[in-house]
């Protein structure tokens, strides 16, 4: 796989696994409501983890993909995935 499929590939996995990982430790705040906000607001809002447990999920995901890519278990080029010669 090339540096800009790669890329793309890591961004499509990042993103991804951000909406999985965002509801973790995520707490509603109980006074929320009362103060005009809205109900189900988070109390704290960790930024910098998420990013930072996305990126390292995301890297692991990425470098298994990448083995698969590189790997002969999966091949369009031979085996009973190929495409007939012509």
């Amino acid at each position: 796989m090339g540096w800009v499929a790669g890329t793309v590939v890591f961004f499509l996995v990042w993103w991804t696994v951000l909406f999985a990982v965002l509801p973790i430790g995520i707490r509603p705040d109980p006074e929320a409501a009362a103060e005009g906000g809205w109900r189900g607001a988070p109390q704290h809002v960790r930024v910098l983890r998420i990013v930072l447990l996305t990126t390292l999920v995301s890297i692991v995901i990425w470098c298994g993909i990448e083995w698969l890519v590189r790997s002969d278990w999966v091949s369009f080029r031979s085996g009973w995935l190929a495409m007939p010669a012509d």
